[in-house]
């Protein structure tokens, strides 16, 4: 080995020894600075344990917190004993009801657990819930002053204070402050009042703080017999103060919304069961979400609807309340009217127009006939008989017109076999115009009273599948006049029409086929191949896609629509039979040939405009010719 290879060895053994040496100090300083932090975390615990075991000592029913910190140590992971106690503790269940609901309560986050309706049943004839066990969470976050979510503590349940109307539940804090929820369910209520209230937390949430984190999520279980009719009425309504009614998302379909705007209540609705949550200090921003199970889910869950709140919150004070009220029921008109939020604009009932109607005269008429009569089967019967014989007057036109139609019909015939080449089609049609104006009809009378049957016609469409009242109510074959009857059940679905055949349904189409068949019987086709499309439509294709449309509705809607089309042929066949006279038309379409037909006034100023036109076109003529 020579000089250089040995000085090279002793350099490498210098920096070797002189690296170990500094690591080995560098060890030694950190070892001494981690227990100078263990040192004071076991002041700091000590100084914690302290303040636990004399709250312990001043709330000695509060055992489960001591149980938890000595059974579990491992869990501790918050800087607050008595959190970290709250997290390990094993919750318990405590119940509120009155004698329309009862709400069963988790201690873990003291929030509703389940809840159910008392004076109603599943179509299945189970016990009625707006979220089963388990599937409801209400939570906030609060930085305190690290982010502190509710739904991970054991809230104590205080007995003294809690009685069959209402339940108290406390999540202390070392500090000696805590976050306590009331509940409340008064008699008689679907209402459950909730005030959140942080009590001497002064010195624990920083006075920065100036908002409330607050998420509400429900699966809501299916509970009627047509998963289409229900998922069509079901959605996530949300109010925004001032308006006059609330905006929604779902209605069906899956769908998310994010606003950045003041909210005053939000209501996840099922077709005729709602949970809503109000608050009276308003959210100041927030996001919803709805998604809709399929059809064979297997947990038997309509949808799950998810919000995702903030509100207004004071940081640095000893005491902050915050309010909240849950609806727990019913989307039954009147009820949800007396809250005055307009909780009762949920009920699909249409448009302004439509939606007027449906308030104002058809629910005003089915609550008071209600109260006399008990079969709602025979209440849809006489409502339909009272709405006829309101817009007969307006209907009247209508139906003398058709009646007038048939009567001259041998005239009609003649005039098309005088005219059977499609270059006459005008001739004819001149002829047809002249009968008409000689025998007293106006082909288009009866379109405005046709235009104001329209709305009706909607209103019951919007009124049946949306009123609880008609809900799990038996008449004749049908079992639930809320959704579709059946007599024929197909095992499996097929397109467009379902799984079944609903005999209301079927009456509803056969009896529109009847009545367009009379009606377009007095219509003339000839050779036109629009007027046989137009007749073709109204007697065939428009009784089959009412079919296909109401097979899934509500069996009620289709027994009104059948009612409606058996009442109006009725009412037809009385005006034909003693109120047109086919003698009397006889006898003014012959007295009134070869002579000429007095003008309307319409067309008299057509024809004082088609002249003066005529005279201004001369005028410029001859003035150019003069040029």
């Amino acid at each position: 080995m020579d000089k250089n290879s040995v000085i090279g060895f002793i350099l490498i053994a210098v920096i070797m020894m002189a690296f170990f040496g500094f690591q080995s100090r560098q060890i030694n300083k950190q070892r001494e600075y981690q227990a100078q932090l263990d040192s004071i975390a076991a002041v700091e615990a000590f100084r914690q344990d302290s303040i636990r075991q004399a709250y312990l000592a001043e709330h000695p029913e509060d055992t489960l917190v001591a149980e938890a910190v000595q059974a579990n140590p491992a869990a501790v992971v918050y800087t607050d004993s008595l959190l970290n106690a709250a997290a390990s503790c094993e919750d318990s269940f405590h119940v509120l009801e009155n004698d329309l609901v009862a709400v069963e309560f988790s201690t873990r986050g003291a929030q509703p657990y389940s809840v159910r309706v008392k004076d109603y049943r599943n179509y299945d004839s189970t016990d009625l819930y707006i979220f089963k066990e388990g599937k409801g969470q209400f939570g906030f976050v609060v930085y305190a002053p690290t982010a502190v979510d509710s739904r991970k503590f054991n809230f104590t349940y205080v007995g003294e204070e809690s009685n069959d109307s209402t339940l108290v539940m406390r999540l202390p804090f070392s500090g000696g402050g805590y976050i306590e929820q009331r509940y409340t369910l008064r008699k008689g209520s679907y209402s459950l009042d909730d005030k959140v209230s942080f009590v001497g937390m002064k010195n624990i949430i920083p006075r920065n703080v100036i908002s409330l984190d607050v998420d509400f999520d429900v699966t809501v279980p299916r509970m009627e017999k047509g998963y289409q009719n229900e998922t069509r009425y079901s959605r996530l309504n949300y109010y925004l103060p001032g308006e006059k009614k609330p905006e929604n998302i779902g209605n069906g379909k899956n769908s998310s919304k994010r606003f950045d705007s003041r909210i005053s209540w939000f209501a996840f609705q099922q077709q005729f069961f709602s949970a809503i949550l109000y608050a009276p200090q308003e959210f100041t921003s927030g996001e919803f979400k709805i998604d809709f199970m399929k059809e064979d889910d297997p947990s038997h869950d309509l949808m799950a609807c998810h919000a995702a709140m903030r509100t207004d919150f004071q940081g640095g004070s000893d005491l902050v309340e915050i309010p909240f009220q849950f609806y727990f029921g019913p989307n039954h008109f009147q009820t949800l009217k007396s809250y005055d939020r307009k909780y009762e604009k949920i009920i699909p009932l249409g448009g302004w127009l439509v939606g007027w109607f449906t308030r104002f005269v058809i629910i005003p008429l089915f609550n008071w006939l209600h109260k006399y009569i008990l079969n709602f089967g025979l209440i849809i019967l006489l409502m339909t008989l009272f709405i006829k014989i309101v817009v007969l007057p307006f209907a009247y036109k209508t139906y003398s017109s058709s009646a007038k139609m048939q009567a001259v019909k041998p005239w009609i015939d003649k005039i098309n076999e005088k005219y059977p080449k499609q270059e006459d089609a005008m001739k004819k049609q001149q002829a047809t115009m002249d009968l008409y104006k000689r025998a007293g009809i106006s082909p288009m009378s009866g379109c405005l009273p046709m235009l104001f049957q329209f709305p009706i016609l909607w209103a019951m469409f919007r009124f049946f599948p949306a009123s609880i009242e008609l809900r799990q109510q038996r008449f004749l074959w049908a079992e639930d006049l809320s959704a579709y009857d059946s007599i024929l059940d197909f095992g499996t679905r097929i397109p467009l029409l379902g799984d079944h055949i609903s005999l209301f349904a079927l009456l509803m189409a056969v009896s529109m086929f009847f009545y367009s068949k009379v009606v377009s019987g007095n219509q003339m086709t000839g050779d036109d191949p629009n007027a046989k499309m137009m007749k073709f439509m109204s007697v065939w294709m428009m009784p089959i896609m009412m079919f296909f449309i109401c097979n899934n509705l509500s069996s009620g809607l289709s027994y009104y629509y059948f009612l409606s089309n058996l009442i109006t042929m009725i009412e037809t066949f009385i005006i034909k039979k003693w109120f047109v006279s086919t003698k009397d038309i006889e006898a003014r379409i012959k007295a009134s040939e070869g002579k000429p037909l007095p003008k309307s006034k319409w067309q008299q100023r057509l024809e004082e405009a088609q002249k003066m036109q005529r005279q201004m076109q001369q005028q410029q003529s001859s003035g150019g010719r003069k040029r």
